[in-house]
């Protein structure tokens, strides 16, 4: 079957590691608690704090013990889908004061530019929530990129290296999973996707191998068509 639609990882493979590591995480740790503190009683934010005592079985826990355990997540890269959304909010704000902007490689901008255009659909899976996906594309580097998307997932569609979350992903985008090219640079990931029918190629920046999966160093070199 011809691919008909392409989903992304970010980290590692449309973005270098170091920006999420050495830029975001950092932002977000700095400007998390204030954050938290000043807008607890909005009402989206208070729903990400119920979440986080929830997830740690402290539901009695005030406003300073939830920014102990968020910064606590934070810091073991924990993919807790509450951090990710407060985490997204607080980089928004960074975002839109110039303070950020996404790392997008340049290889990744220009396949996806010629993918759009060629009439594959386009789509992000990423542990990273819907907001922060948005973020990084529309405020890159290389300007708005979110046009080229036609959807984004995230954790709430289930983790990344169970089959199932595919194939949720597939149903959601109406395209057969056969027709789908999932790129990563983990292989576990690439693994599940498989599973759950996909075609997979994986991203190997500085070289090497993903075992039992087609590995490029670079978006230049993926033929959706060879798939």
């Amino acid at each position: 079957m011809p691919i008909k639609a392409i989903l992304t990882d970010i980290e590692g493979t449309t973005s270098a590691v170091s920006f999420v590591f050495d830029v975001l995480f950092p932002y977000a740790a700095k400007h998390l608690p204030a954050f938290v503190r000043q807008q607890a009683e909005r009402a989206d934010v208070a729903e990400q704090l119920a979440a986080v005592r929830r997830d740690s079985n402290e539901p009695d826990a005030d406003v300073e013990r939830v920014i102990e355990i968020l910064l606590g997540w934070i810091a073991e890269d924990r993919k807790a889908t509450p951090l990710k959304a407060l985490q997204g909010m607080v980089w928004e704000q960074g975002y839109q004061a110039g303070q950020l902007k996404g790392h997008v490689y340049p290889d990744a901008v220009e396949a996806l530019k010629r993918w759009h255009q060629d009439g594959f659909q386009l789509f992000v899976y990423s542990s990273g929530s819907i907001q922060a996906q948005r973020l990084i594309f529309g405020c890159s580097e290389a300007g708005d990129l979110t046009p080229l998307f036609s959807g984004y997932f995230d954790t709430t569609s289930g983790p990344k290296r169970e089959a199932q979350s595919y194939a949720n992903i597939a149903r959601a985008i109406s395209v057969e999973a056969g027709q789908i090219l999932f790129l990563s640079d983990i292989v576990e990931e690439l693994d599940a996707a498989r599973t759950a029918g996909m075609a997979t190629c994986g991203l190997v920046r500085e070289g090497g191998e993903l075992v039992g999966h087609v590995t490029v160093d670079s978006f230049a070199r993926i033929n959706p068509a060879a798939f």
